[in-house]
């Protein structure tokens, strides 16, 4: 299937397992190049090889901890350094989390909030202007089905998703125009 992203530049978070790595698959065979960013360096090196070997396409991946902001600009600075702007923005990176309302604490709330919504917002903050300078792009956000139909055992979980998919919203009320 042509989707006519040959050299299109495709930002994945957390691609090094699960749904994300499966998108890099899927993007790379279609001629898009990949960029992507998680916490474990091993299995993005691993990644990296296996992707670039099969599909004979331009790939960055760094390990970045997205909830921590300098590592988000830094890993920005070396996308600008590589390629020519950003495509398309998928923002994956995420997990969940397993307490109860009354047995978690604020660290968790904080971690799971930065991780699932802050972390969006700053890239889009970042990478946004990249887009509108290449003419436009797409930004793509994973969410879940949690954050309509909650599970008991993931509140913090719950609430961070229903977050983002509020923001989604919110984004693309004020993107639209451009």
């Amino acid at each position: 299937m042509d989707l006519n992203l040959k050299n299109k530049n495709v930002l994945i978070t957390g691609a090094t397992k699960g749904i994300g790595l499966e998108l890099a698959h899927k993007f790379a065979e279609e001629g898009a190049n990949i960029i992507f960013c998680a916490r474990n360096y091993k299995l993005i090196q691993t990644n990296v090889n296996e992707i670039k070997k099969k599909y004979k396409i331009n790939i960055l991946g760094k390990e970045c901890d997205i909830t921590n902001y300098s590592q988000i600009v830094n890993f920005i600075n070396d996308i600008k350094n590589t390629f020519n702007g950003i495509d398309v923005l998928i923002n994956n990176a995420g997990s969940g989390s397993n307490e109860t309302i009354m047995e978690s604490n604020d660290e968790d709330w904080q971690y799971y909030w930065d991780l699932h919504v802050m972390s969006v917002v700053r890239l889009c903050r970042l990478i946004v202007p990249l887009m509108k300078n290449n003419g436009g792009g797409v930004i793509l956000n994973n969410a879940s089905i949690c954050a309509s139909q909650p599970l008991w055992y993931e509140p913090i979980y719950n609430v961070t998703k229903s977050a983002l998919v509020m923001l989604s919203k919110n984004l693309s009320n004020e993107l639209i125009k451009f």
